[in-house]
């Protein structure tokens, strides 16, 4: 049976890659969070276990389980099998898998940044999937929102970087000012 990933960040927006059969489903004991990693001077979007929480996402085949590019794409994150913490609609259940940072990849200071072109993006995709709610949930269930944000839209430094609506980049505006997070 052709296994399926989870994505939770920027794989929710299906305008970032091709994967087919993507369909919204739910991670449970897992929760968002910005990390930083000596790999790169940006923060990365990954997911630590948290038995409290739940977080949307998107989950997609991998045709022929042919998991290189999507590695590739990847790059610095572990892929890990979901096991059975994947709510979706799929019978019989497919294998799944999601990626993340481990603990020994992560640096817990620096001047790294989360690039808003790549949160552009990752709202973006959420909005389409679960609407205005759907981004709430997201910014609610991610941690990390102490780590300063890029504003890089003049210029985006993300390689998927998306076009966003008026309205899209006040969603994302708007719930930045209500967590206080600290855009320059």
């Amino acid at each position: 049976m052709t296994p399926y990933f989870f994505g939770y960040g920027s794989l929710v927006n299906r305008n970032t890659h091709s994967y087919p059969d993507g369909r919204p489903a739910q991670l449970q004991g897992w929760r968002r969070v910005w990390v930083r990693t000596a790999q790169r001077d940006m923060v990365f979007l990954s997911v630590e276990p948290d038995p409290t929480t739940t977080i949307d996402g998107l989950i997609a085949a991998v045709p022929g389980a042919d998991w290189n590019a999507l590695d590739a794409r990847e790059t610095g994150y572990d892929r890990i099998s979901s096991g059975g913490a994947v709510l979706h609609d799929i019978l019989p259940s497919p294998d799944m898998a999601h990626y993340s940072i481990a603990p020994k990849n992560q640096k817990q200071s620096g001047d790294n940044a989360i690039l808003l072109s790549y949160l552009d993006v990752v709202v973006q995709g959420f909005l389409r999937e679960y609407g205005t709610a759907g981004v709430t949930r997201f910014f609610d269930t991610t941690r990390g929102w102490d780590a300063p944000v890029l504003n890089d839209r003049a210029a985006p430094r993300y390689p998927r970087h998306q076009t966003l609506t008026r309205q899209e980049i006040a969603l994302v505006d708007d719930n930045l000012d209500r967590l206080s997070a600290q855009v320059k």
